[in-house]
């Protein structure tokens, strides 16, 4: 059983940055990949990004491609994702979420993972 808690969401103006932060439960956080997702009010919870187990391996949508990086450190069991150049179109409730495996895929789809968090509020103001 995992549990994740994300933390480092707020109000943020059009262009700023955050860093969201997912600390996970347990001691086998390296066993699992990890994904953001978020869902914006009225809309179906989408994919953002995603790091396998050791991190080498790393996947965005195209809507955050180049503005928001993901990250890992498997000593302190957190997973990040660094959101810069904010718009408002990335207002959302951002959620982390675990899968266990070690290999080199990263997952995308929500079905594929296994725990999520209760997610964090993103606001982003024009």
């Amino acid at each position: 059983q995992v549990q994740l808690v994300e933390s480092g969401g707020g109000l943020v103006q059009a262009g700023g940055s955050l860093r969201l932060s997912c600390v996970a439960s347990g001691r086998t956080f390296s066993s699992y990949a990890m994904g953001w997702f978020r869902q914006a009010p009225g809309k179906e919870r989408e994919f953002v990004a995603a790091i396998n187990w050791s991190g080498v391996s790393t996947y965005y949508a195209d809507s955050v491609k180049g503005r928001f990086t993901i990250s890992r450190d498997n000593a302190k069991n957190t997973v990040y994702l660094q959101m810069n150049s904010l718009k408002p179109d990335d207002t959302a409730v951002y959620y982390c979420a675990a899968v266990r495996g070690r290999g080199v895929a990263v997952f995308q789809e929500e079905n594929e993972y296994d725990y999520w968090g209760q997610g964090t509020q993103v606001t982003v103001s024009s």
